[in-house]
């Protein structure tokens, strides 16, 4: 007979990569919360008869509120920028280049490579939202080199 076969207990996951994948699940279901505020406030400005570019604009803007606020509430909780309004800024402006990646991923897949538009719009998507919390998490919510942990 054999020895029985021992358990091998599963290395734990280095510390930073821990905070790394509970941060990526977090910002997932913070971006999606953003998502249906943005349709929601979309859809809702649409049924009020406001214009078209308005409409996208007031949901953008509601879906950026959402996403900040869960992103320095519940997702991140270390910040480079002192000054908030400065990271809001930049957040918006990462999200705003986020959308133009989205808009340019589009074009290129279903115009010039002849993508359906839905399968092109999902993987744009998992791309954008690689970019997105990429960009946030180095430029605005990690501790600045020589940073005292406070």
């Amino acid at each position: 007979m054999t020895a029985p076969t021992r358990l091998v207990a599963a290395t734990p996951l280095p510390d930073r990569l821990r905070q790394l994948l509970q941060e990526g699940w977090r910002y997932g279901l913070t971006s999606l919360a953003a998502l249906v505020t943005d349709t929601g406030a979309y859809a809702l400005a649409l049924r009020a008869e406001v214009p078209l570019a308005a409409a996208i604009l007031l949901g953008f803007a509601a879906g950026l509120a959402v996403a900040y606020a869960g992103s320095v509430m519940w997702v991140f909780h270390q910040h480079r920028l002192h000054d908030r309004r400065a990271e809001f800024a930049a957040f918006a402006g990462i999200g705003l280049a986020g959308m133009l990646l989205t808009q340019a991923s589009l074009w290129w897949l279903v115009s010039r490579q002849h993508w359906p538009p839905v399968p092109a719009k999902l993987l744009t998507a998992v791309g954008v939202f690689a970019f997105n919390f990429t960009l946030r998490k180095l430029l605005l919510f990690t501790r600045a080199a020589g940073a005292n942990s406070a």
